[in-house]
């Protein structure tokens, strides 16, 4: 069977027939093995019909890059975006949009969706994120009956009974299409200070002879002649792949590593500058403020470009990041030292991926790394037409070598996914606003943690189980009279529309309090709730004055809000409004704190997410009118810098 020019592989065409018969699909595939095909597949089938496609993905950044791949291909007329602070063609006929904005629409019956066929669920092993993954359960949960899923993951042992559970609660046929079998087949490879390239056996052995382990026990002993074990050098490793595995993916966990790593290789001057790497970049600056020209990541990035040496990360500009990408597409990067957020969905294998580690810190502490997230990243080596093989090279550090920890980790990806199903506040708002109590405890048994717990007796979960939690959100929305006998009040039905901070958004915007807030003041207060504060953060100026401390005044004045937490940092975050509303650009604003370009840029996205959700809540004229000129006040601050 062929398909755009293409003849599609087994698993391709099971899944194309799946779809023929109007059924559901989980594909389960190796990383680049063209599982995106048959979302291809499902646009082009109703590309003439009057029925409406949405493609969800996990993160923004993919999703802009499916808008520009799939506008030039279908036409930007045909093809819409929300990312919640982004909102273009929202009426298109496919829709490419973040699954929490997909997942907000089906918790509140939205009508927008009553003509779509398809939803395409990309990356949908994300459903393992203790933070996130409920999203993509009640995405599923909530969908009306006529929609059918094409959910695309990376390997998952448990696709099967994945697809058994939205058979059985959604009561439509799933198929489940499963192929193991890569395209290009990767090598597994680690390296060694002493070894360099090698296996995993042979540093196993390496560190069981007696001479190392002798220095392992004499390591803590103050001696001059105490042999320290160096750590694995990304340069020698670079130059011991050689111009023959090359282009190289190099990740790292750290964005400021990845920027210290490209440096560090380009004054090795490994490589012969070309020429044409800087004019295309060029290019990209040209639509660029020039002030963008100036930052200090963009000077190393011209400095290591011209080696064809790259760093991508979530800290750069959006404009630094497409620069790269279509550079590395071309082939003109051979090696790019990147973060993980460079692995999920974005379409650009090389020919080798090398690890700096198989940890990394996941927001809590320092881990290490899941099958899954290595295999996701490990799959962006070996390119299909071009290479034989592809190549993972992991850096082994000898004091912290834990061989069987490192043999799982690489071996197999063997990662079910699990439920992370939790009720939010919104949730359970929504569920008492559209559905009798009856229909709510129905709706609860539905999760895929059920299933997990009970399969096919999912219906018997045992009620004082299934209501725990959800009674508890329910007591303390009586008690901040969000519901009263049973229904929700103008405030409830307000956060019912609030997707985070729903009670503290409500206490503000849904009573008086707002009616005293300035411009300032309302931003400010928004910038606090979204702002999530880390100690390496470090601010270098802070903005009292009169406003700041009358907004403080007022907070503290209100039973609910004088116990949110996050108004605490208020004295930090007058770095990111006072200037903007002084006269000073994005630009300023970077001089008042370490932040990187792209952590600021998602704040500000973050606040214009937020007003979007007020003006969606709320009936107030003047409320609205304040929301509208709080994102002329962001957008104004943000012109040429936040790009699609």
């Amino acid at each position: 069977m062929e398909f755009k020019g293409f003849t599609l592989d087994p698993f391709q065409e099971e899944a194309v027939l799946a779809i023929e018969g109007n059924n559901s699909v989980v594909v389960s595939a190796p990383t680049g093995s063209g599982k995106t095909l048959t979302a291809d597949y499902i646009i082009h089938k109703h590309k003439d019909d009057g029925k409406r496609i949405i493609y969800t993905a996990p993160i923004k950044a993919l999703s802009n890059q499916k808008y520009r791949d799939f506008s030039k291909e279908y036409g930007a007329e045909k093809i819409g975006l929300m990312t919640g602070d982004i909102v273009i063609n929202p009426h298109a006929k496919v829709l490419i949009m973040t699954t929490e904005v997909y997942r907000n629409m089906v918790v509140s019956n939205d009508k927008e969706v009553n003509d779509v066929a398809y939803v395409i669920f990309d990356e949908v092993h994300y459903i393992n994120d203790l933070e996130r993954g409920y999203i993509w359960e009640e995405s599923i949960i909530y969908s009306p009956e006529h929609i059918r899923f094409l959910a695309l993951s990376a390997t998952i042992p448990n696709a099967q009974e994945f697809s058994d559970w939205i058979k059985a609660i959604k009561h439509h046929e799933v198929a489940t299409v499963v192929s193991t079998k890569r395209n290009v087949p990767l090598k597994h490879l680690f390296y060694d200070y002493e070894l360099g390239i090698t296996t995993l056996e042979k540093v196993k052995k390496a560190v069981e002879i007696p001479r190392y382990k002798e220095r392992g026990r004499n390591r803590g002993k103050r001696s001059r002649n105490v042999f320290r074990e160096p750590e694995p050098s990304h340069i020698k490793l670079i130059e011991e792949l050689g111009s023959d595995k090359l282009p190289c993916l190099f990740f790292s966990f750290s964005r400021k590593d990845c920027q210290m790593k490209a440096k560090e290789l380009m004054k090795r001057n490994l490589f012969k500058k070309n020429p044409k790497i800087l004019q295309i970049f060029n290019k990209h600056l040209e639509k660029a403020p020039p002030e963008i020209a100036r930052l200090t990541s963009t000077q190393l990035l011209k400095q290591t470009l011209q080696q064809g040496i790259a760093f991508h990360h979530a800290g750069i500009l959006p404009v630094l990041k497409e620069a790269v990408e279509e550079l590395f597409g071309e082939g003109l990067i051979k090696v790019l030292y990147a973060t993980e957020t460079f692995a999920v969905g974005i379409n650009m294998p090389a020919k080798t991926v090398c690890f700096n580690a198989l940890r990394k810190y996941d927001g809590r502490s320092f881990r290490n790394l899941n099958t899954k997230e290595y295999f996701q990243i490990a799959g962006r080596a070996g390119r299909r037409g071009i290479d034989t093989i592809g190549y993972v090279v992991s850096l082994i550090f000898r004091p912290k070598f834990r061989y069987h920890e490192v043999k799982r980790i690489t071996d197999a990806d063997v990662e079910p996914i699990k439920s992370q199903f939790k009720l939010s506040i919104n949730t359970v708002l929504n569920l008492v606003h559209l559905h009798t109590p009856e229909q709510i405890e129905k709706i609860l048994r539905l999760s895929f943690f059920s299933y997990q717990e009970f399969g096919e007796d999912y219906e018997k979960v045992p009620t004082k189980f299934l209501l725990a939690r959800y009674n508890s959100i329910i007591k303390q929305l009586n008690r901040y009279a969000y519901i009263i006998d049973g229904k929700l009040t103008e405030k409830g039905i307000f956060s019912s529309r609030v997707y985070a901070d729903e009670i503290s958004m409500g206490e503000a915007f849904a009573t008086e309090f707002h009616k005293d807030l300035d411009l300032y003041q309302m931003l400010l207060a928004i910038t606090c709730l979204v702002y999530e504060h880390r100690e390496t953060t470090k601010f270098k100026q802070e903005f009292k004055d009169e406003k700041m401390l009358d907004l403080k005044k007022k907070i503290r004045a209100d039973p609910y809000l004088s116990r949110e937490k996050k108004f605490l940092n208020m004295n930090y975050i007058t770095a990111f409004i006072y200037p903007i509303f002084h006269d000073q650009d994005f630009f300023d604003v970077l001089k008042y704190s370490n932040l990187l370009e792209g952590d600021l840029i998602r704040i500000y996205a973050q606040v214009l997410d937020r007003l979007g959700q007020i003006r969606k809540a709320s009936s107030d004229h003047e409320l609205l009118s304040k929301v509208d000129a709080c994102e002329d006040v962001i957008k104004q601050a943000m012109e040429g810098i936040y790009l699609v």
